[in-house]
């Protein structure tokens, strides 16, 4: 069986973080491990609070999962401070870890930072390079591009920026009110559109880590990077599209973690 780790922060509510991450994985047909970054107490409503790991101690559950188990693919979400990065970055270039698709967790779909300011410099020094695809949403299209993105030409030119400046595909997800979330990748100067039909579903908590991981899932199991995507984007449609409740704002991960039939066969 393929292995996928996912290095992120914890959600408290289940619907984001590593609990989405790892549902997702496994509901994609690989074994799932985690090297946790942040604790915090949130729900679907917002984050209350978050405490930090050490450097030393993410170092630790990296190297306990590298030396047992390797991975056949990384997804890296929320890393808030430098020398949470830093760390990271050291351990996967010692590892020579392969297939690590980066979710830049910058800004929330509120708007809300997620991320120190210092911290974003030393994220696009340390991790971005080493990174097989990277998915920044719209807000952190524009931080990483350093430019507007108002437009799909806008994302088009802001994948071009960052994957020339980075060295790296460049997967720019639409929404937040640009398009009917159609999801652009830039890789080795191809660009190739994902068009996606927005679906009507409050239950949105989570999704960016819900597509990160289905797409390191995807990768683990051999799929070059434009299937990878497209079975992503199709995992997570087929999520939302359950509408399944749970709660207030449940994630789509709850709701895919609980469906049967078909769709759930094929994600696998």
């Amino acid at each position: 069986m393929k292995t996928a780790l996912t290095i992120a922060g914890s959600d408290s509510s289940g619907g984001a973080g590593i609990q989405a991450d790892i549902k997702t994985m496994c509901m994609n047909g690989v074994f799932a491990m985690s090297a946790i970054t942040a604790l915090t107490a949130q729900n679907t409503t917002g984050v209350a609070g978050v405490l930090e790991v050490t450097p030393q101690f993410l170092a630790q559950q990296i190297d306990c999962v590298f030396t047992d188990i390797r991975p056949d693919a990384v997804k890296i979400g929320m890393v808030s401070s430098s020398g949470l990065i830093e760390t990271i970055a050291e351990r996967l270039r010692f590892y020579g870890a392969e297939n690590i698709v980066l979710d830049p967790v910058m800004v929330a779909t509120s708007g809300a930072r997620l991320i120190e300011p210092e911290a974003v410099a030393v994220l696009t020094r340390a991790l971005l390079p080493l990174a097989a695809v990277v998915t920044p949403n719209i807000p952190e299209a524009e931080i990483l591009a350093q430019m507007p993105v108002r437009s799909e030409d806008d994302m088009q030119r802001a994948a071009e920026v960052i994957s020339a400046r980075y060295g790296c595909a460049v997967l720019c997800k639409g929404g937040h009110n640009l398009n009917d979330a159609n999801d652009l990748l830039y890789a080795s100067g191809t660009a190739q559109w994902f068009r996606g039909r927005r679906i009507d579903n409050p239950n949105t908590h989570g999704t960016g880590c819900t597509l990160s991981s289905a797409i390191a899932a995807n990768l683990a199991k051999g799929y070059p990077l434009t299937q990878a995507v497209q079975r992503a984007k199709d995992y997570i449609s087929g999520a939302l599209a359950a509408m399944l409740d749970l709660g207030a704002g449940s994630g789509p991960m709850n709701h895919a973690f609980n469906l049967q039939g078909e769709f759930a066969r094929e994600a696998v």
